[in-house]
């Protein structure tokens, strides 16, 4: 391979634009460029042609004719998410490097397939989880390793500011079903924070119990607010709740133990606090005399390196672990997680808010998803529309 990576493109509606137009082909990141874009939508396929403005790059409507083409290197999967899992293997049986986008897949029996195709081949998968890149979240988890807290007992994460409005539900003909999306806010918005959820506490879960609402806010059919009671193991619990209905909304996360808590609350001012008990709080219990005990508290603001790089890091990490100069990031594997922990969630919203414990049956949720498949209505909108994705970026 030379010393640039050439970039296909699969799937050419705002994200797909954006990483191409922004960072890709204004050269943010080095040693990449887009030779290939591929959209089944011909309208698309001109809009980003004129944006891109290089008679280089090729253009196809079928995603298999550019995996033959011996244009690329790597893919960028910006498709719908039903599609990413069968791209993904396809693009790995020849050899491609796949960086797939949020969520890795719809379900985690198409994640596990993924990523064993990827490891049949020399090539490298991994997912666009940008949020680890946020030097808060890499502080947060640094914390956590170096055991700041001490035994941990608690996380919630209360992540509200995803206000969508009708006219994003329309914007394209997939949104929000379950036959083209696979869910909604959970599946849509807050891959991210569950995959940052589990990155952190780095602890599997036992259990989740989710109470979901459907079309609360809007006129969909899938979750639009969702809150979860989750169980870790070594004790550890969390709450997580989500919704694309409130304004103005909340990005609130806690992380508590033995030894202190995390506080991080981006809508206030995007830092990381740090809360350090005298003593361990449990140990203090066993051997104090008093019953209304206040422990003396360290409160600190901690410094972090004030990074937040995003999407143009993990395009620019992958470009250079291809390229043999890097370590991968992170790994496609890690995909998995996320998305089981999501199908726990809609497997429980499904039922009431039953318990469902993990690992999960994903045979049977696999079933489960047919049939809302089945049920699902179609729905007709306008895909041409190209939305500022800037405004999806962080908080108000």
């Amino acid at each position: 391979m030379s010393k640039v990576v050439r970039y296909g493109l699969i799937g050419a509606g705002n994200q797909g634009t954006y990483y191409t137009k922004d960072i890709i082909n204004n050269g943010v990141v080095k040693n990449a460029k887009i030779t290939a874009v591929c959209d089944n939508n011909p309208a698309k396929l001109k809009r980003i042609s004129e944006i891109l403005n290089n008679d280089e790059i090729k253009y196809f409507e079928n995603y298999i004719d550019l995996l033959d083409s011996n244009l690329v290197d790597a893919i960028l999967i910006e498709t719908p998410h039903y599609f990413h899992p069968e791209i993904a293997i396809e693009a790995l049986k020849r050899n491609i490097h796949v960086l797939c986008d949020k969520p890795a897949g719809v379900t985690s029996l198409e994640v596990r397939k993924m990523n064993e195709e990827s490891l049949k081949h020399n090539c490298l998968f991994t997912m666009m989880f940008n949020q680890r890149t946020n030097s808060l979240y890499k502080k947060a988890k640094e914390l956590v390793e170096e055991g700041k807290l001490g035994k941990l007992q608690r996380v919630t994460w209360i992540i509200t500011d995803w206000f969508r409005t009708e006219k994003y539900y329309k914007s394209g003909d997939w949104r929000a079903t379950w036959d083209k999306e696979g869910g909604g806010v959970l599946i849509n918005q807050c891959p991210h924070q569950l995959d940052l959820l589990l990155w952190i506490v780095n602890k599997n879960v036992k259990s989740v119990r989710s109470f979901n609402e459907y079309g609360k806010f809007h006129n969909i059919e899938v979750e639009d607010e969702s809150t979860s009671i989750i169980e870790f193991e070594d004790g550890v619990t969390g709450v997580f709740v989500t919704s694309t209905g409130e304004f103005p909304g909340t990005n609130r996360l806690e992380i508590s133990g033995t030894k202190g808590k995390i506080l991080i609350d981006s809508n206030l001012d995007s830092k990381i606090y740090l809360f350090e008990n005298e003593q361990d709080s449990l140990e203090y219990s066993k051997v104090t005399d008093e019953a209304f005990p206040k422990l003396k508290i360290n409160k600190q603001i901690v410094e972090t390196d004030g990074t937040n790089p995003q999407h143009k890091e993990i395009i620019r990490n992958f470009t250079e672990a291809i390229l043999g100069n890097e370590k991968l990031y992170v790994d496609g594997k890690e995909g998995i997680k996320q998305v089981e922990l999501m199908n726990a969630m809609e497997l429980s919203g499904w039922k009431g808010g039953e318990k469902v414990t993990l690992p999960l049956n994903e045979v049977y949720y696999t079933k489960q998803l047919i049939l809302h498949r089945l049920s699902s209505k179609d729905k007709k909108s306008n895909n041409e529309v190209l939305d500022d994705l800037s405004k999806s970026f962080g908080t108000y």
